[in-house]
């Protein structure tokens, strides 16, 4: 068709002139017919030569221009071909940087698709997965692509959500939970893509692992049950001895006097548990704040040991401290490193058997011999396995009426693992049944002098 224009062309306007010489009876049927004839092969050939001749000019150009788009051409160049290699040297120059740009934007999207914390997963139209980011692989697995998504998750109403937002929907999200190889709850939110992506992608599915933001809804709302139980009970008997000495017991001075103990019990339980309620919410409240103090433990032990010996003495028991003397300061604030060893300390005069030892030792040791440990070790009923996980959860007690009745609040081993987690410290239980158990703190060493005064010199 093009051909055919260009030959018609040129042709037209001598066709127009020789109808009108024939038309106006200036040249006669023959000669007009010969000269039309005549007209159509020129046209023809010129066509030809021309077109020829542009193709020949455009492909010495492009040789000319190599393959880095010199500006000069190896070879001397003829005229039709010198015309158009400028632009085509433009034309070349902008394709290249289009190029380099498309290339440029497909990896950063692909940095930035990898650098995503989260999992991110692509599926087509038929739910098979044509990209993940490294987060993802978890999920998927490495051999996932090309895949259906239930090769790799198999949950019904994760799928049921992928389903609905290739056929119809927008975006969905949904919860769930995989049970392998632990147990976690996910937070799935997918949406459908518009317009081109990577691979023929269709959707994107985003997963958020919320295991721990429930765990804590749920801690939360145990803790509120728990402390809202262990005030109750001391609350309920308070009001129970008072309506009883405002009525019949109100002359009964032998009643009251008995009550009163009770109810002085009673209140002292309550003051103990807001106590700790209180402590604990403002350990928690600095928890991010690593303390930078340096604090000796041989006098936070000192003098704790000093606050139990009169209670350890009525039930003869003896507190016996084999600290070594080269035992390095610790980083940490005072205050909260009395709190952790009174709890501890407390706990083992508390349960140890009358008539036995509690022992504090310590030492050195981690990695590079960088922390300090202390260890309270008692002799008492010890701890069955099964219970020492969850010794520090807040309210969790092994025998709950023994604890209440030694005045415990169920609260001293969570404020020394918040405690410890503000330290960046940690707290290691070893028990045996009938023998006792074993609370041994981990605690950063503090620089040596030297050490500290090297970065000033």
């Amino acid at each position: 068709m093009r051909r055919a224009a260009r030959i018609w062309i040129p042709f037209l306007p001598g066709a127009v002139f020789i109808l009108y010489l024939y038309e106006t009876e200036a040249l006669g049927g023959l000669p007009a017919l010969l000269a039309a004839a005549a007209l159509l092969a020129f046209s023809s050939a010129m066509s030809w030569a021309t077109h020829r001749g542009v193709s020949t000019a455009a492909q010495e150009a492009i040789r000319g221009l190599g393959p880095d788009v010199a500006p000069s051409s190896p070879a001397p160049l003829s005229p039709a071909a010198a015309a158009i290699r400028p632009t085509l040297v433009r034309l070349n120059r902008d394709w290249q940087e289009h190029a380099a740009l498309t290339q440029q934007r497909l990896a950063a999207a692909e940095a930035i698709i990898a650098a995503v914390p989260d999992p991110l997963i692509l599926v087509d139209a038929q739910r098979r997965i044509v990209r993940c980011n490294e987060a993802a692989i978890e999920f998927v697995g490495h051999d996932a692509q090309s895949h259906d998504l239930a090769a790799g998750l198999r949950n019904p109403a994760l799928l049921a959500a992928v389903d609905a937002v290739l056929r119809e929907d927008r975006k969905r999200s949904v919860e769930f939970v995989l049970s392998v190889p632990v147990e976690r709850v996910l937070r799935a939110h997918v949406a459908r893509i518009e317009g081109p992506a990577l691979n023929g992608g269709t959707a994107i599915i985003r997963l958020y692992d919320v295991t721990e933001l429930k765990r804590g809804e749920q801690l939360r709302a145990d803790f509120i049950a728990n402390a809202g139980h262990e005030l109750k009970t001391p609350l309920t008997v308070l009001i129970g001895f008072i309506e009883t000495l405002l009525g019949p017991a109100r002359d009964d001075e032998v009643a009251r006097d008995r009550f009163l103990g009770i109810m002085r019990e009673q209140a002292q339980r309550m003051a103990r548990l807001v106590g700790d309620l209180l402590s604990l919410s403002r350990i928690e409240l600095n928890e991010h704040v690593v303390p930078t103090g340096r604090v000796h433990v041989d006098s936070v032990i000192a003098e704790v040991v000093r606050g139990l010996e009169l209670r350890a003495a009525q039930r003869e028991i003896r507190i016996s401290v084999e600290l070594p003397l080269e035992l390095p300061e610790v980083l940490g604030a005072h205050d909260e490193l009395v709190q952790i060893f009174q709890n501890l300390l407390d706990n083992a005069v508390k349960y140890a058997r009358p008539q036995t030892r509690v022992t504090v030792g310590g030492g050195i040791g981690g990695p590079g011999r960088s922390l300090t440990y202390v260890s309270v070790t008692d002799q008492g009923d010890g701890i069955a396995s099964e219970h020492i996980p969850r010794l520090t959860e807040r309210f969790y007690r092994v025998d709950t009426a023994r604890s209440r009745e030694l005045g415990g609040t169920g609260l001293g081993l969570a404020i020394v693992k918040h405690i410890l987690n503000r330290h960046r410290g940690r707290l290691e239980i070893a028990s045996k049944v009938g023998v006792g158990s074993s609370f041994t703190v981990w605690l950063r060493s503090a620089p040596s002098d030297r050490l500290q005064a090297s970065p000033a010199a």
